[in-house]
């Protein structure tokens, strides 16, 4: 059944196909008195993590047989019961995370520890140029998912479900999403097996996915396949992440104006609350969005965690998400509203992992464990310290032991305060003209994105953008924010390449076609010595009509850029590259195709005049 949870009562909680070549022959019965994944799923008794025991920089590197059953005595200390993993076939932990927990209930008839097999799906082509996002890889998809079934058939007691990909369908994983289509099309082959006896058919299957991609936020995941998908599988399973919105949509983050004379821990928790407010809703948006087609299928949460450190765009830098005792408040949290409203948690993640960004021991993505491989246990587990269950247990050989040495004063003084919704730098573009809709040619004279003076007006013949702007970094390539003065910063990172753009947010792009023979301009100023490209996009990249539409600035060009503030009248004639301008979906966009690392640009006064 569709658990509806609504946001009030939240809030009330918080505060207070192809054939399988390995599976070919029938199953045999066996007796067994391990739940099923009915009696598993959103049962408080059974809490979920995820689990990744990779130690070194590359998943090459395997966990060994005695470091996974080190990691699973751990997790029994938790009280975990239920492990989620990703991968079958390109790496042998499955294999090996299975094995070892049938050596422990060998020892101990008692020991409990139930697994969602996670099987990768990526598209044709994935991680190179030339993707095919319409079809999946056939070889890998085809040895993962086969690899899966002989699992679940060989473990019977102890594989209760199977995801079908992981984040395989939302489309910003550029490098190897596929479309539901894909995905339907394995969930639909293990259901099969499932009816013909070459698979348990007790075994729930899924796919573990970004809220957004099972329909609870843009429009354009709206197809008939995915609600065919959602009526093939036994459950929905949904990835929710607000540590990374703290950075990238900033609507539930930062300390309120009324809470600025709150003492420090009393802001975090308040803050911390609304994070958790936010995933929730974002639980609930996918519950709406499937209860309005009519169908009913269990929803349970298939990630969510928070980073204890980064050194970049959440960290002290950033949005100050990145802490130990604000990944202790998400932790309990979540936990707190999942248990009470029976949706089961798969947190992300029980032990760090540095593999996720080896080339940046910094980077947030390594410290989503509540455990560091050195084998420092976080705020969040402190309690098992002090109550023993971990007293005799070791990870590496060696004992766990509190971070920042139990020293609870030492770690409240690094915990950062979130920063304050009153100077908090933007990272959308509110200001919106509600009366014109998407797609309808715009017949202003002139469109203003950001402006110190113009400001439109039923005196003037001005106008607003017709949806929202976000100001999008093309994969982490640079950082991008706005001041309340209406200043948009850019600064580079490290990459041989860098792009971002003021993204519009709609199903379709703006209608610009009035515009064409007209002018972007812009203010800019920055360092001297960075050449990119600088204009408009319209199409989708994913969609493959995205169309470019620059003009070079910088080093080489006739449009030099300074210290000083310099103002630009740029003809659409000179930037339009083949496109009528009715889908305008990059507002402004920059494209840098060589190396400018730690470099600066500032641009105000952005829009575009018919003449």
């Amino acid at each position: 059944m569709i658990q509806i949870f609504k946001f009030i009562a939240l809030s009330i909680l918080l505060f207070g196909l192809v054939s399988c070549d390995k599976t070919t022959q029938p199953l045999k019965s066996k007796s067994s008195k391990s739940p099923t994944a009915s009696e598993i799923l959103g049962n408080p008794n059974y809490p979920a993590f995820s689990y990744g025991g990779y130690r070194g920089k590359s998943r090459d590197i395997t966990p060994t047989h005695e470091e996974i059953t080190e990691d699973l005595k751990i997790l029994a200390a938790m009280g975990v019961k239920v492990l989620r993993t990703y991968n079958t076939s390109q790496f042998p932990q499955a294999a090996d995370l299975l094995a070892a927990i049938r050596a422990l209930k060998s020892i101990d008839p008692n020991f409990e520890m139930y697994v969602m097999l996670g099987a990768w799906i990526e598209a044709h082509n994935s991680w190179q140029d030339g993707t095919d996002h319409f079809r999946g890889d056939i070889k890998k998809n085809t040895s993962d998912i086969e690899d899966a079934v002989a699992m679940a058939n060989e473990y019977p007691d102890i594989v209760k479900a199977i995801a079908v990909g992981n984040e395989a369908m939302v489309q910003w994983a550029t490098h190897y999403f596929v479309y539901p289509k894909t995905i339907l099309k394995w969930v639909t082959h293990l259901q099969e097996l499932k009816k013909t006896g070459l698979l348990n058919a007790d075994i729930w299957i899924t796919s573990s996915d970004n809220y957004e991609s099972w329909g609870g936020g843009a429009t354009l995941y709206h197809t008939e396949d995915l609600t065919a998908l959602i009526n093939a599988v036994d459950f929905v399973s949904v990835h929710t992440y607000p540590f990374h919105d703290s950075f990238y949509n900033q609507d539930f983050w930062g300390v309120l104006p009324n809470e600025e004379i709150l003492t420090k821990p009393e802001m975090i928790e308040a803050t911390m609350k609304r994070a958790a407010e936010y995933g929730a809703s974002q639980y609930q948006a996918v519950v709406d969005y499937i209860e309005s087609l009519g169908i009913d299928k269990p929803i349970h949460i298939g990630e969510s965690g928070w980073a204890s450190s980064d050194g970049a765009a959440y960290g002290e830098k950033g949005s100050k998400a990145a802490d130990e005792y604000k990944e202790k408040m998400f932790y309990q949290y979540m936990r707190e509203w999942t248990d009470a409203a029976g949706v089961s948690l798969f947190y992300f993640e029980a032990f760090d992992e540095r593999w996720k960004d080896s080339a940046d021991a910094s980077g947030s993505e390594n410290h989503f464990g509540l455990i560091r491989l050195n084998n420092e246990v976080k705020y969040a587990l402190w309690d098992l310290i002090d109550n023993g269950s971990f007293e005799g247990l070791t990870r590496n050989t060696k004992p766990l032991f509190k971070s920042y040495g139990g020293d609870e004063e030492a770690l409240l003084n690094e915990v950062l305060n979130p920063p304050f919704k009153s100077t908090m730098p933007k990272r959308k573009i509110n200001t919106v003209n509600k009366n014109t809709g998407a797609g309808e040619a715009i017949t202003a004279s002139t469109y203003v994105v950001v402006h110190d003076s113009l400001m439109p007006s039923k005196a003037n013949n001005m106008i607003y953008p017709s949806a929202i702007l976000k100001l999008i970094p093309w994969e982490g390539t640079v950082s991008i924010e706005m001041s309340y003065e209406g200043i948009i910063s850019i600064k580079t990172r490290e990459s041989d390449w860098w792009g971002t753009s003021l993204e519009f947010q709609a199903d379709i792009g703006e209608n610009l076609s009035n515009f064409n023979s007209g002018y972007l301009h812009f203010d800019i100023r920055g360092d001297s010595d960075i050449g990119f490209n600088i204009g408009f996009q319209t199409g989708r990249y994913l969609d493959g009509d995205q169309i470019n539409s620059f003009v070079s600035f910088g080093p080489g060009s006739n449009k030099p850029v300074s210290k000083e503030w310099t103002s630009y009248k740029v003809p659409i004639t000179e930037l339009n590259n083949g496109t009528d301008l009715v889908d305008v979906t990059g507002i402004l966009s920059l494209l840098g195709q060589h190396r400018a690392e730690n470099k600066q640009l500032f641009l105000k006064n952005i829009y575009y005049t018919q003449k």
